[in-house]
């Protein structure tokens, strides 16, 4: 009996975590950079458009 099938897809359950949380790290990053620029855009409007 060869151990293949198990290697194969123990590499294949690690790959696709990898991926799996590679995908939702980009979209957390993606939201939380829309997040961020509306708080400076709300920042600078509530300080009469004068940046510190």
């Amino acid at each position: 009996m060869t151990h293949l099938p198990y290697i194969l897809a123990s590499y294949g359950l690690a790959g696709s975590l990898a991926v799996i949380l590679s995908v939702g790290a980009a979209l957390r990053l993606k939201r939380d950079r829309v997040k961020l620029a509306s708080l400076e855009a709300a920042r600078g409007r509530s300080q009469g458009g004068k940046r510190a």
